[in-house]
This record gives structure tokens, C-alpha cells and sequence, in this order.
């Protein structure tokens, strides 16, 4: 299981000793997000991508949910009021559940595509200053030895968060 770090950094020099002190720790590159506002100039290092910027992972959950408890209650009504053929019930609500679920995510998620990362509200403040965001993710076992590492070298790092779970797909 991953946990996904946050901590501000005040320069951009800071940044690029961080990201490369991280990729020395064997942290791989796909792993580390790095957010900062339009005049700052990343280079090379890696900006954060839409899974990180937006609250798409969220809403398709949400949509999921909430898609699948519409469409079993739905497939309820037609097979009680008798429009889904006789003997056929349990597989037409079943069907119908599933559609539901994966509908909902997909509309959902086309809406939280813009809409911003609820998760980085705290942040937004520090980012328009120009402070740069670092969103690194590790495995639970290395948040104390990355945590350690970034505040050794990087007294001026502001460790903000750990994120109790990421998600699988971003």
C-alpha cells in the first residue's frame, strides 16, 4: 500500500535537489508529482498530471456509488411492476445494477475532470506565492525515511500531509 506525501518547497533549486535526492532514494520518477504556479519553469522534473490536478478519481467513485445504487433501484421497480420478462428478474437487475454503476462513473467523472483536486485546497494559497508543491508517492514502509530524508537536507521543506491511501490507477 502507497501513502502520498506533500510538503511545499520554497525555491525552485530546492525542488530539483529534492527531486534528485529522491530519485537517488530509488523513489522512480512516475511516482513523483510536482505542482507549481504558470511562471515557474520545471524543466525536466515531473509536473503533476491530470489524475493529480483534478478530482476525477473522486467523482468516478462517487459516480460509481451512486450509479450503481440508482440502477439496482431502478431494475427493482421494472421487475416489481412487471416490465422486465418473467423469469428473467434477477439477471435484469443485475444488469441494469451494473450498467447503472459504470454510467454513473463515467458522467461523474466528465464532470470532476474540471473541477480541482479537493486534496490540494490547502495548498493553493502557498502555490499562487510561488511556492512549490511536491506530491511524492511511496510505500507505507518509506514515509518515515522519506519524511526524515526531505526534512534532513531540506530544513526549509514544509511537510504538509500524508495522504492515508492513493489510489490505484493514477
Amino acid at each position: 500500500m502507497k501513502r502520498r506525501l506533500y510538503f511545499l518547497l520554497p525555491t525552485l533549486s530546492a525542488t530539483r535537489k529534492a527531486y534528485e535526492e529522491l530519485l537517488l532514494s530509488h523513489v522512480p520518477e512516475r511516482n513523483i508529482h510536482i505542482i507549481a504556479n504558470d511562471e515557474a519553469s520545471l524543466g525536466d522534473m515531473p509536473r503533476a498530471g491530470l489524475l493529480q490536478q483534478s478530482d476525477i478519481v473522486h467523482g468516478t467513485q462517487l459516480g460509481f456509488i451512486l450509479g450503481g445504487f440508482t440502477g439496482a433501484l431502478l431494475g427493482s421497480l421494472a421487475a416489481a411492476t412487471g416490465w422486465i420478462v418473467p423469469g428473467m428478474e434477477v439477471w435484469s437487475v443485475i444488469s441494469i445494477t451494473v450498467g447503472g454503476a459504470f454510467l454513473g462513473s463515467w458522467t461523474s467523472s466528465m464532470v470532476a475532470i474540471n473541477i480541482p483536486n479537493s486534496r490540494l485546497k490547502p495548498f493553493q494559497a502557498a502555490i499562487a506565492m510561488g511556492q512549490i508543491l511536491f506530491i511524492v508517492d511511496v510505500p507505507a514502509r518509506r514515509v518515515d525515511e522519506i519524511h526524515a530524508m526531505v526534512k534532513t537536507h531540506h530544513p526549509e521543506a514544509d511537510m504538509r500531509d500524508v495522504e492515508p491511501t492513493v489510489p490505484a490507477f493514477p
